[in-house]
């Protein structure tokens, strides 16, 4: 066990944080991070990467990285992400996932931490594109549970999909359960 996993578990287990994992986890997928709806998470969801250790990317608005911050972020394996406008995205982290053996590539669904209609879609398109399985991972904060909970491989019916994401997130509250949108492509 790495130091950087050592004191990251022994984090959670003074704040008494359970760690989630699965079984065997695979080299490529799209991570899901369900639901967002604090700052928090941002804290907690790089605790449980260092915890597990997984060595994800993860996707933000581009306007994070502003200064100084941009290179810890990306040190931390932040993607800055251009919201505002159409930059073919999704296809880019599609051809990283065929240029790879191995990538896993995070992404908040809501988009935000305020609740909204549905999820971003970007997710699901990419993980189709792809030809890669939707891993999962949530922090769950009345529970104090984090980690990774299920691998699904998707199969293009988008409502079959989302009810199966559903199920397995069924009961998971964020740290402003409110803000959580339903699961639900927007």
């Amino acid at each position: 066990m790495r130091l950087s996993q050592f004191v990251a578990r022994g984090i959670l287990r003074l704040l008494g944080w359970k760690l989630l994992d699965i079984p065997e986890r695979p080299p490529k997928a799209v991570v899901i991070a369900y639901p967002h709806t604090s700052n928090w998470d941002f804290c907690a969801t790089m605790l449980g990467l260092a915890a597990l250790p997984y060595r994800a990317r993860w996707v933000a608005k581009d306007t994070m990285f502003k200064g100084l911050k941009g290179y810890f972020f990306k040190a931390l394996g932040g993607v800055p992400v251009n919201r505002r406008e159409r930059t073919g995205f999704v296809q880019k982290v599609v051809d990283e996932f065929n240029q790879r053996e191995t990538f896993q590539l995070m992404i908040a669904v809501e988009g935000t931490r305020r609740k909204q209609e549905g999820w971003k879609s970007g997710f699901y398109r990419i993980a189709i594109a792809a030809k890669v399985p939707v891993l999962l991972a949530t922090v769950d904060y009345p529970k104090k549970e984090l980690g990774l909970l299920a691998v699904v491989d998707l199969t293009g019916d988008e409502e079959a999909d989302m009810k199966r994401i559903a199920a397995c997130y069924a009961g998971r509250k964020g740290y402003n359960p409110e803000n959580a949108s339903p699961i639900r492509l927007g």
